[in-house]
């Protein structure tokens, strides 16, 4: 006997609607928290909580040239949403201060870890400026070019990739061993290629990829 698991579309017309109407207001404020890390991201914000430490809204827009303002209501945001943690002040009258905690601050202000994902908001960014385009060619046909996505989606998508380019695809590519013997065979006017060729044995064989 074999049992095969529900899909979506089978549950979906059973799902009570309370159910169906909390996944979509849930998904809404998902989608204004990625908005916020957009604009963290891109103003400077998380980067400076990440290495100042605690900030008041005073000075996060002061490390930051932006308005302390908006500073506060980002920064409000962000606590509600359990994204930023609130240091309450010990002297009654004194503005509280909000810092991030290691593992958010690797997560979003951190372009070397592999976690890294402050850029995806850039990306999801980039994509919704381009919904009324894509609205069209799914009504009339045709398609939207990369280059209209603009900055956004370009260096969004290289700080994603970058971290797993730096860390990880050498050792991906020397996983697989008929390409790895490719890219470790001596090319033309190498030393090694010399040597092979005189019967000589190599004094520089250069660097090599090696399996995991």
């Amino acid at each position: 006997m074999t049992t095969t698991a529900a899909h979506p579309e089978q549950t979906a017309t059973t799902a009570p609607v309370d159910d169906v109407a909390e996944r979509i207001f849930a998904a809404a404020l998902g989608a204004f928290d990625i908005l916020n890390v957009y604009l963290g991201d891109h103003l400077g914000w998380y980067q400076a909580l990440a290495e100042r430490g605690a900030l008041s809204p005073c000075e996060l827009a002061e490390h930051t040239g932006t308005q302390e303002r908006y500073a506060r209501e980002w920064l409000e945001q962000q606590a509600a949403s359990g994204i930023i943690d609130v240091d309450r002040p010990a002297v009654p009258g004194r503005p509280r201060r909000f810092r991030l905690t290691g593992p958010t601050a690797e997560v979003l202000a951190d372009p070397a870890s592999l976690s890294y994902l402050a850029p995806l908001a850039r990306l999801i960014g980039a994509a919704a400026a381009q919904l009324p385009a894509l609205a069209a060619v799914y009504r009339n046909g045709g398609g939207i070019s990369w280059s209209r996505f603009g900055t956004d989606a370009r260096t969004g998508q290289a700080d994603m990739n970058r971290p797993w380019f730096e860390r990880e695809l050498g050792p991906a590519l020397a996983g697989v061993a008929d390409l790895r013997r490719i890219l470790n065979r001596p090319g033309p006017g190498s030393p090694t290629s010399a040597a092979a060729r005189d019967g000589r044995p190599s004094r520089s064989p250069g660097p090599t990829l090696r399996p995991p």
